[in-house]
């Protein structure tokens, strides 16, 4: 197995070459000892303003397998590259219908893949359009016309993850990852992906890569149905017999629930049917845009604007002395504010960028966290409180544009906006109190978050800065509850994964959540044909 070596400290301008000699002559290796050598992370250190610098990992696979076994007893900075191969399980019995999938989002997509390669020709049931048909459909929303409640930013091919800066960060610590990030490359992704310490695919290639992976899905024998929403389910004792989608019942083996985070109806089916739901603690703030260059200055002192930096971006956080956090979420770098809404009257917001991240705003969440204790122990409360906010942005605005403020408006309390940024909301903003949008304590909360960032970041503390409202998709307010095996408490052969499910939060983490449904799926049943 290839060797890691970490912590190889690289000036800005030193070639690939260069960086991978620095990194063997730290373990006292050459390159006449190696089979293949090269890049595996790189991460920009810009904690002190006069010295940015890099931090780089280096692969190096020995002729000698000893010599590495010897490197890695000898420096801690050297480790045993993770195995990023999958291996299933294949169980032994024969699957009574078919293995269905609900959702065609990271979860979905990523299930249904290893599902189609491993030979069980699973059948994805998605209640939103191709990647093509729901383009349009969202780009004729931004324009200012009207909602298509089926396929929108949050539903459709490629789920929600589709309209946003294809971000492949995770905090989550799993051989998987990689695994993920090399199948994305298979499919058309930026190889730099691999060695990017803070990987992003951007919102424009991502959509490609989407439809590339359903391609491979339906050619291995798969179905992908667009436009064909769970509807219902059928049930005998603790097995879910039937998957029904309007008028047709679908026998299934098993049902893999990948419905996404804004799946409302989907919850108040399950609810029905009473399969076992909990609320989740999730969070709810506004989008905050400044200028890109501002942004930049702020973390790169004199070094804004060196083109061998990347974009500017941050992650913050804070906590009240009540305990309450506030922070940063869903950074977009040079890209925009979108309309973000699922269901009829109701104002909703999330951020986009493309690749290149070449916009001149940057954005970010600022998210104040909520919890049951804020809206109510029943399963759907979280949900319901969520929505709530959503329609009251609608109705303190036209309709049409998103209420916002500036950063001075929020802190003295009068709705102003214009200035030296500006707002990148497609459908328009309209000045508001937020105040009259949100309970108390999530504008005390901005507040206060903005304030503590501006100790961290001087373009916080930039008045212009423009507040669009409100962020209420940051994660799923329910959670799907499952056990050990990943199926549901309440159903032996029901599996809820990904973000909807409330065991995940971000592409990444999603798609690992979606293959480990698949693998235990797997283990359970053959494959209903040979693998080609």
């Amino acid at each position: 197995m290839p060797v890691i070596i970490n912590n190889i400290v690289s000036p800005l301008g030193m070639d690939k070459e260069s960086v991978i000699s620095r990194a063997l002559r730290s373990v006292g290796l050459s390159t006449d000892k190696t089979v293949k050598v090269g890049l595996y992370k790189t991460s920009l250190d810009a904690r002190k303003r006069n010295d940015i610098h890099y931090v780089c990992s280096v692969y190096a696979e020995l002729r000698d397998p000893q010599e590495e076994k010897r490197v890695c007893e000898k420096y801690s900075s050297v480790n045993i590259a993770a195995d990023s191969s999958v291996t299933p399980v294949f169980g032994s019995s024969r699957a009574e219908g078919r293995i269905c999938v609900t959702g065609f989002g990271p979860a979905g997509m990523f299930c249904a893949l290893l599902l189609a390669e491993c030979g069980y020709a699973p059948i994805v049931l998605e209640r939103g359009g191709s990647v093509e048909e729901r383009t349009a459909a969202v780009q004729g929303y931004w324009n200012g016309g009207r909602l298509d409640c089926r396929s929108n930013v949050q539903f459709g091919e490629g789920g929600a993850g589709t309209f946003s800066d294809g971000k492949l960060t995770t905090r989550i610590k799993d051989p998987l990852c990689r695994y993920v990030l090399e199948r994305f490359v298979d499919f058309g992704a930026p190889e730099d992906i691999l060695t990017r310490a803070k990987p992003h695919i951007g919102t424009d290639k991502l959509r490609n890569i989407v439809k590339a992976l359903r391609e491979r899905v339906i050619a291995l024998g798969g179905e992908v149905r667009f436009n064909t929403q769970l509807t219902d389910l059928a049930a005998d004792g603790r097995r879910i017999t039937e998957a029904v989608a309007g008028s047709e019942r679908i026998p299934c083996a098993a049902l893999v629930l990948a419905a996404g985070h804004s799946a409302r109806d989907t919850f108040e089916m399950l609810a029905e049917k009473n399969v076992f739901l909990e609320p989740k603690p999730f969070s709810v703030g506004v989008r905050i845009e400044h200028r890109q260059q501002e942004v930049d200055e702020s973390l790169y002192g004199r070094f804004a604007g060196d083109p061998l930096l990347p974009k500017g971006e941050y992650q913050l956080s804070a906590r009240s002395r009540e305990g309450r956090a506030v922070y940063t979420f869903c950074m977009c770098p040079g890209g925009s504010v979108v309309p973000a809404a699922s269901e009829e009257g109701t104002v909703v917001t999330n951020g986009m960028s493309e690749y290149a991240r070449d916009g001149e705003n940057a954005n970010a969440a600022v998210a104040v966290a909520v919890s049951a204790a804020d809206y109510g122990s029943a399963p759907l409360d979280g949900m319901y409180f969520a929505r709530e906010i959503e329609q009251r942005a609608f109705r303190i605005t036209d309709g049409v544009r998103a209420p916002a403020v500036t950063v001075s408006g929020l802190l003295s309390g009068r709705a102003t906006v214009g200035g030296a940024v500006s707002a990148t909301y497609a459908r328009g903003v309209m000045a508001a109190d937020l105040d009259k949008l949100f309970p108390s304590f999530v504008t005390e909360h901005l507040r206060f978050g903005i304030g503590e960032f501006a100790r961290k970041m001087h373009c916080f503390g930039n008045g212009s800065a423009l507040l669009t409202a409100p962020e209420t998709r940051t994660s799923s307010p329910v959670r799907i509850t499952r056990g050990s095996s990943m199926n549901s408490l309440s159903f032996d052969n029901l599996f809820p994964c990904g973000e909807g499910a409330g065991y995940a939060g971000g592409i990444m983490s999603a798609a690992v959540d979606g293959l480990r449904a698949a693998l235990e799926i797997m283990s359970r049943y053959a494959p209903c044909e040979k693998s080609p």
